[in-house]
């Protein structure tokens, strides 16, 4: 089981990282929009990891904290709930609004996700709510957003959409009306939570 990665980043978006190790393996990781806001800036990161293994591939996903590594856990826990959209629920949300939107048993904004339906977001509730409720979490950070050029922060958004498998020609439709509608100053995170919401 492998359960961190440590190592030099060589490629990096919103999706995912290559890391290099000291051994001088690359390994991509799946990443959330939270760990990659939380690295974005890093050219050498520590990871908590969750590796999957099926029949046809291998998947290893890391997080910046075992925080957001622990809800990841419990969310595949949940029927219906698979890898990718654990990681897009974790891309749409905060672990703290997730937190918040499981205890108050709120499923309106569960169900603003892509991928989740009313039934699965009452699931969500009743499988995670005793679950999360005894889990102690640390204290929200604020977020900072740093701004970057319109057209870096488009290509990044569009790119990180398409890992996530969305249509391309579908996620340009969308970022396009999200800056026609928002203007030019929105950054990487903005635009894909946005994003999502809309494909």
């Amino acid at each position: 089981m492998i359960t961190g990665i440590k190592g030099r980043i060589i490629e990096k978006n919103p999706a995912y990282v290559v890391i290099e190790t000291a051994g001088g393996l690359d390994y991509l990781v799946n990443i959330s929009l939270a760990t990659y806001t939380k690295i974005r800036e890093m050219d050498e990161v520590r990871l908590f990891t969750h590796y999957v293994i099926k029949e046809d591939e291998h998947q290893l996903f890391g997080f910046f904290d075992e925080e957001e590594r622990s809800f990841f856990r419990l969310l595949i826990t949940v029927n219906g709930i698979g890898v990718n959209t654990a990681r897009l629920i974790l891309s749409s949300m905060s672990v703290h609004e997730l937190h918040n939107a499981i205890i108050t048993e709120n499923a309106k904004v569960l169900q603003a996700i892509k991928g989740i339906g009313g039934k699965t977001a009452q699931r969500l509730i009743i499988e995670l709510k005793d679950k999360i409720g005894k889990m102690a979490l640390s204290a929200s950070p604020e977020t900072e957003k740093k701004q970057f050029s319109n057209n870096n922060n488009t290509n990044a958004a569009l790119s990180a959409l398409v890992s996530l498998g969305f249509p391309k020609n579908s996620a340009e439709a969308v970022l396009e009306k999200i800056i026609k509608n928002e203007g030019l100053d929105l950054s990487i995170e903005d635009l894909i939570k946005k994003a999502l919401k809309l494909l």
